[in-house]
Protein backbone atom coordinates (compact mmCIF):
# COMPACT_ATOMS: atom_id res chain seq x y z
CA UNK A 1 0.00 0.00 0.00
CA UNK A 2 1.34 3.52 -0.79
CA UNK A 3 0.83 6.06 1.26
CA UNK A 4 1.18 9.86 0.78
CA UNK A 5 1.43 12.41 3.76
CA UNK A 6 1.09 15.72 3.31
CA UNK A 7 0.38 19.13 4.85
CA UNK A 8 -1.53 22.23 4.63
CA UNK A 9 0.15 25.17 6.46
CA UNK A 10 2.24 22.74 8.79
CA UNK A 11 5.24 20.93 8.37
CA UNK A 12 5.21 16.88 9.03
CA UNK A 13 6.87 15.76 11.75
CA UNK A 14 8.11 12.16 12.13
CA UNK A 15 6.04 11.70 14.81
CA UNK A 16 2.68 12.57 13.16
CA UNK A 17 4.42 10.09 10.18
CA UNK A 18 4.55 7.49 12.68
CA UNK A 19 0.49 8.18 13.67
CA UNK A 20 -0.59 7.90 10.68
CA UNK A 21 0.87 4.86 9.65
CA UNK A 22 0.42 2.99 12.92
CA UNK A 23 -3.58 3.04 12.70
CA UNK A 24 -3.68 1.90 8.83
CA UNK A 25 -3.00 -1.36 10.51
CA UNK A 26 -6.81 -1.57 11.21
CA UNK A 27 -7.24 -1.53 7.22
CA UNK A 28 -5.31 -3.99 6.13
CA UNK A 29 -7.01 -6.17 8.54
CA UNK A 30 -9.92 -5.17 7.43
CA UNK A 31 -9.69 -5.83 3.57
CA UNK A 32 -7.05 -6.85 1.27
CA UNK A 33 -7.38 -5.34 -1.75
CA UNK A 34 -6.15 -1.46 -0.68
CA UNK A 35 -3.80 0.05 -3.15
CA UNK A 36 -3.38 3.71 -1.35
CA UNK A 37 -3.94 6.22 1.06
CA UNK A 38 -3.67 9.73 0.65
CA UNK A 39 -3.83 11.98 3.59
CA UNK A 40 -3.80 15.68 4.40
CA UNK A 41 -3.19 17.00 7.34
CA UNK A 42 -4.00 21.01 7.99
CA UNK A 43 -4.14 23.34 10.75
CA UNK A 44 -6.59 26.82 10.90
CA UNK A 45 -6.93 29.46 13.73
CA UNK A 46 -9.06 27.46 15.65
CA UNK A 47 -9.24 23.73 14.43
CA UNK A 48 -6.89 20.56 12.96
CA UNK A 49 -7.96 19.04 10.06
CA UNK A 50 -7.21 15.51 9.08
CA UNK A 51 -8.43 14.34 5.53
CA UNK A 52 -7.92 10.98 3.93
CA UNK A 53 -8.39 9.05 0.76
CA UNK A 54 -8.59 4.95 0.67
CA UNK A 55 -7.67 3.69 -3.01
CA UNK A 56 -9.13 0.26 -2.94
CA UNK A 57 -10.24 -2.28 -5.31
CA UNK A 58 -13.48 -0.76 -7.14
CA UNK A 59 -13.77 2.54 -4.42
CA UNK A 60 -12.51 5.69 -3.34
CA UNK A 61 -13.34 5.96 0.30
CA UNK A 62 -13.00 9.77 1.50
CA UNK A 63 -12.92 11.11 5.30
CA UNK A 64 -12.15 13.72 7.59
CA UNK A 65 -11.85 14.39 11.14
CA UNK A 66 -11.92 17.46 12.88
CA UNK A 67 -10.33 18.43 16.46
CA UNK A 68 -11.13 21.92 17.79
CA UNK A 69 -9.01 24.09 19.56
CA UNK A 70 -10.94 23.98 23.10
CA UNK A 71 -9.27 26.42 25.83
CA UNK A 72 -8.84 23.13 28.45
CA UNK A 73 -7.25 20.68 25.47
CA UNK A 74 -4.99 21.76 23.68
CA UNK A 75 -2.30 19.59 23.38
CA UNK A 76 -3.42 16.66 20.83
CA UNK A 77 -5.67 18.02 18.74
CA UNK A 78 -3.86 17.21 15.33
CA UNK A 79 -3.50 13.12 16.69
CA UNK A 80 -7.34 13.24 17.80
CA UNK A 81 -8.47 14.40 14.32
CA UNK A 82 -5.97 11.68 13.16
CA UNK A 83 -7.97 9.56 15.25
CA UNK A 84 -11.34 10.70 13.86
CA UNK A 85 -10.58 10.28 10.00
CA UNK A 86 -9.30 6.77 10.44
CA UNK A 87 -11.97 5.68 12.61
CA UNK A 88 -14.57 7.31 9.95
CA UNK A 89 -12.39 5.00 7.36
CA UNK A 90 -12.53 2.05 8.87
CA UNK A 91 -16.28 1.80 9.02
CA UNK A 92 -16.59 3.06 5.57
CA UNK A 93 -14.50 0.35 4.82
CA UNK A 94 -16.62 -2.12 6.82
CA UNK A 95 -19.48 -1.26 5.17
CA UNK A 96 -17.98 -1.22 1.43
CA UNK A 97 -16.66 -4.76 2.50
CA UNK A 98 -20.26 -5.91 3.82
CA UNK A 99 -21.49 -4.91 0.56
CA UNK A 100 -19.26 -6.95 -2.04
CA UNK A 101 -19.96 -9.77 0.67
CA UNK A 102 -22.56 -11.98 -0.95
CA UNK A 103 -25.04 -12.63 1.20
CA UNK A 104 -27.84 -15.14 -0.74
CA UNK A 105 -27.73 -18.93 0.79
CA UNK A 106 -26.09 -21.09 -1.89
CA UNK A 107 -27.66 -24.54 -0.97
CA UNK A 108 -30.87 -22.40 -1.43
CA UNK A 109 -29.89 -21.09 -4.66
CA UNK A 110 -28.50 -24.13 -6.11
CA UNK A 111 -31.89 -26.06 -5.22
CA UNK A 112 -33.91 -23.46 -6.94
CA UNK A 113 -31.69 -23.85 -10.06
CA UNK A 114 -32.25 -27.34 -9.96
CA UNK A 115 -36.16 -27.16 -9.44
Amino acid sequence: MQIQISGQHIQITPALRERVEQQIGRFERLFDNITALDVVLSVDKNEHKAGGTLHCSGTRLHAEGVARLDDDNKNDTLYTAIDAMIAKLADQLRKHKEKLKDHHNSEVREARAAS
